[in-house]
């Protein structure tokens, strides 16, 4: 068979197995979208021959991280609400900023936050948001894989005047109208692009939709069949929500409305008990695990660990964008955080948390067959990282191998030289190919300016904690 692209001659991390599946001097063949062989460097040039070799010496050759759960509108307030009390973090931190921005703000900084998360070796997204239908379009361009939804939620227009303590009240109106896009999205998207996109609804939380809009957004997805998003026991005050206005608390409002099963990817659950957890887990539904996002707008961790125990299915994810989207810095803080909170060097080693960054992450969102782990038949999504920079050497091979470790625990993300989707570069020598990043970064700044403006004019901006801080001089 004559390839199209063979790289050869570098550590290849093929994720297969029950570990990593290191081969020390391996080689990966690509033909059309495809992977078409791997082995070792001596079989495979042996065997096969192809229009473009590419040298891998002195690099690692592995998939490309799949992100469970990020929204990336939110990159056009990032860090513009963190440092606050986890309570009011939603209701007077990120909502009221974003309800200050304009529709092509959000696309504009979903492009950027894309092109920041393709930098680090992300090539699949879980991407929740709105105006998802849209910001669909920046996948296509940028030639990323992605699991799209919109954001349903039912919240009033004016966020600054909900109470958390007090039942919310609900706008039946902005929920149909958010329902009715996912709907489009999941209708003109689902499985195109070659199955590049696909597509869910995703219900914002069981706090911020009715029960009646839980259960269409539920009938909608089994229509559909496809998957479904949600913030599941994220925070106390959905807790208190929830059970204001059904009695409830979320899982079992979930439970009731037949949610619970593999087609549900859960984020956080970082206030469930572990009854809860154990439900969720057993009920073949996924956990988003986002350490470092909830740590800085919650303080908190989510239960991954207990999750696992029960036997479910946990996959890393960014989240919102806090201090960044790179996944190299959520597997770093997802170990050592669970170390720290268990006082056991043992939890989490590096080798089970690069596997929940690519092949427990691909079996997450149901999508183990075709990506997630370098293997003959899967779609060509891989990348190559830098093992030249001085903080990953020196390499040791046996009697211990400390690649793995190095990558989770050593690698800052900018060591991802080139990243390889659906069989097709969209970076190649650290440089973005399918975009003109210099135009989007201005492109979002100049909303940037445009959304202070419009801050400096409402009285309420002014009371928010941050801006505060800003003017007595901490920030």
């Amino acid at each position: 068979m004559m390839l199209d692209i063979l790289i050869h001659g570098g550590y290849v991390i093929t994720m297969e197995g029950a570990g990593t599946g290191v081969i020390p001097r391996g080689a990966v063949g690509i033909k059309g979208n495809e992977i078409a062989v791997v082995g070792t460097e001596k079989e495979v040039l042996k065997q096969y021959q192809a229009h473009r070799y590419l040298s891998a010496e002195g690099k690692a050759v592995m998939p490309g991280f799949v992100n469970v759960h990020m929204h990336t509108g939110d990159a056009i307030v990032r860090s513009c609400a963190q440092d606050i009390p986890g309570k009011i973090w939603r209701f007077k931190g990120i909502l009221p900023l974003l309800g200050a921005a304009e529709e092509e703000d959000f696309i504009a900084a979903s492009q950027l936050n894309i092109i920041e998360a393709i930098r680090s070796g992300i090539t699949t997204f879980g991407n929740y948001y709105y105006p998802m239908e849209k910001m669909v379009e920046n996948h296509i361009k940028l030639g990323t894989r992605a699991v799209v939804s919109g954001m349903i939620n039912e919240l009033p227009s004016d966020v600054s005047v909900v109470e958390v303590d007090e039942l919310i009240p609900l706008n039946s109106a902005v929920g149909e109208r958010k329902l009715s896009d996912n709907r489009k999205l999941v209708e003109q998207y689902h499985e195109s692009f070659g199955g590049r996109i696909t597509c869910r609804y995703g219900p914002h939380s069981a706090a911020m939709c009715s029960k009646e809009m839980l259960e269409e957004i539920r009938h909608q997805a089994d229509q559909a069949n496809v998957g479904i998003f949600i913030h599941l026991v994220q925070t106390r005050e959905e807790i208190t929500q929830t059970k204001l206005r059904t009695g409830l608390r979320p899982v079992a409002l979930l439970d009731s409305l037949g949610y619970l099963n593999q087609k549900l990817l859960a984020a956080h659950m970082t206030y469930a008990s572990m009854e809860e957890v154990k439900q969720v887990a057993q009920s073949g539904a996924s956990l988003a695990l986002c350490s470092t996002s909830i740590s800085i707008v919650r303080g908190a961790l989510a239960p991954a660990q207990e999750f696992l125990d029960y036997g479910g299915r946990v996959g890393l994810g960014t989240d919102q964008v806090c201090n960044g989207t790179n996944m190299f810095d959520e597997m770093k803080y997802a170990s050592m955080v669970h170390k720290y909170k268990n006082h056991d060097a043992t939890i989490m080693p590096s080798w089970k948390i690069l596997r929940m960054a690519t092949i427990e992450a691909a079996d997450a969102l149901g999508m183990a067959e075709t990506i997630g782990s370098l293997k003959k038949g899967k779609k060509a999504d891989l990348i190559l990282v830098d093992l030249s920079e001085p903080h990953m050497n020196p390499l040791y091979e046996a009697p211990i191998r400390n690649l793995i470790p190095n990558l989770v625990y050593t690698a800052r993300g900018h060591e991802a030289e080139s990243v390889m989707i659906d069989g097709r570069f969209v970076m190649e020598n650290r440089r973005i190919l399918t975009a003109e990043e210099e135009e989007i970064i201005k492109r979002v700044n100049n909303g940037a300016e445009r959304i202070a403006g419009k801050l400096r004019e409402l009285p309420w901006a002014k009371e928010l904690p941050l801006a505060k801080w800003t003017r007595e001089g901490f920030y």
